[in-house]
């Protein structure tokens, strides 16, 4: 018997990756764990019938010779299959976009750095010539959805884009992707996201701002990532890290999102037993109290922070500054001479303002241009730390409709990024 599986809370990529491995491998048994992600089960309820899957309890494992592996690369994220570990004569092939190096011995192995594991099935089915049916290929590409985010997740690869594409020529529906991706939030969501609000704390970890949410919880409660990620978009931190303490079974969920490239909340979860991807992750943790689980991302947060460039990597320095009492006469020499559009205003070294080619429009009068610099700046200065991202910079860039960032640290300017920077990054185009 040859069967094909995946990782307990199965998302749509490890149901999809299930079934097109069944297609790669004709006459293999799909095999899903007993806990599904609510929307997957929702979709299941419709579409069993069709998709023909069975759990661990529907066969016998003495009987397999062949399991096929989707999605996960570690025997405890399976669902029952620990009997096979130790099993001499079986020949595993395992598919996975998790390039973490695992505990699953495979004699076969495509482990790729895509956004979703059905988009390294996908190319195979492709090269295969395998005919898809409207349904599968709306399963699949709900896969590659769901774990690119809608391709917008910086995991995504142009393997994934390609991999959509040819889904949405085999008549993929985007209106059923849409119907079954939609986020569940209810009345026991809402209760715990309340819960959380009002004993949200922040801390700051190299530039990044964190918040750790502990909560009890009773029985299980579906969505508990939306809650997550919803509580991270409130109260406006990077990355948010939900741990959830289920008393009568003595175990916590630990559920982690970010919207930073800085902190890998997948490579944090794994090192807790769990899995996930750069800005998404979870990890179950038996016999484990809340504060013990708390302690331990603390630990491991600092050790997960990826090598992405900070706005010290970007910033010009040393900074051009002009101080409160120059005149507008001298701020527009320096301006022609330095060929920048503006400057910061100091007084003893520290920021009060920015001035631009802008502010020259307020001058009517030719006298003017002897008054301080201080009667036409804008006071309200926007700083940003030299350990954010060029994302954080753009977005304050964007928000404020300004050109230029004054990087201070200890309220000292110590360079300053601006538009033309942040562009250059995101285009690729900073020097070696």
């Amino acid at each position: 018997m040859q069967i094909a599986t995946t990782h307990v809370n199965t998302d749509f990529d490890a149901l999809a990756s299930v079934i097109a491995a069944t297609l790669i491998y004709p006459g293999s048994s799909p095999i899903l764990p007993k806990n599904l992600n609510p929307n997957v089960k929702a979709f299941l309820s419709i579409h069993k019938d069709l998709l023909r899957v069975s759990t661990v309890n529907d066969l016998s494992l003495t009987d397999v010779t062949s399991l096929i592996v989707v999605d996960v690369n570690n025997w405890e994220r399976l669902d029952g299959m620990a009997s096979l570990k130790d099993k001499d004569d079986l020949e595993i092939h395992l598919w996975d976009h998790h390039t973490n190096e695992g505990n699953i011995t495979a004699n076969f192995r495509c482990q790729e750095p895509v956004g979703a594991t059905i988009t390294l099935l996908t190319r195979q089915l492709k090269n295969n010539r395998t005919l898809l049916t409207p349904i599968q290929a709306t399963l699949f590409l709900a896969g590659i959805y769901e774990d690119t985010g809608n391709l917008t997740f910086s995991s995504t690869t142009a393997e994934d884009l390609y991999a959509a594409g040819y889904l949405l020529q085999c008549k993929a529906d985007l209106k059923i992707i849409n119907t079954f991706l939609r986020p569940a939030y209810g009345e026991k969501q809402k209760n715990i996201l309340f819960k959380m609000l009002q004993t949200a704390d922040r801390t700051k970890i190299n530039g990044h701002s964190v918040s750790i949410s502990k909560l009890n919880v009773t029985g299980y409660v579906d969505s508990l990532a939306v809650v997550v990620r919803m509580y991270m978009e409130i109260i406006n931190v990077d990355v948010a890290f939900g741990i959830f303490f289920d008393s009568r079974r003595n175990r916590c969920m630990v559920i982690g999102r970010s919207t930073t490239d800085g902190i890998d909340i997948g490579s944090v979860m794994r090192s807790m037993g769990g899995g996930g991807h750069p800005n998404a992750g979870a990890a179950l943790l038996k016999s484990a109290a809340p504060a013990a689980a708390e302690a331990w991302l603390n630990e491991l947060i600092p050790g997960n922070q990826q090598a992405s460039v900070q706005v010290s990597d970007l910033m010009s320095f040393p900074v051009m500054t002009v101080p409160e009492n120059a005149t507008m006469k001298k701020v527009a020499e320096i301006l022609k001479g330095k060929g920048c559009t503006g400057v910061p205003v100091v007084k003893d070294d520290k920021p009060v303002g920015m001035v631009s080619r802008r502010d020259f429009r307020r001058i009517k009068k030719e006298s003017q241009l002897e008054s301080p610099v201080k009667a036409f700046m804008t006071t309200r200065v926007l700083t940003i730390e030299p350990g954010k991202s060029p994302m954080q910079a753009a977005q304050l860039m964007v928000k404020h409709d300004i050109g230029r960032l004054p990087v201070v640290e200890n309220n000292r300017i110590i360079g300053i990024v601006t538009r033309s920077d942040a562009m250059l990054y995101f285009y690729d185009l900073l020097p070696d």
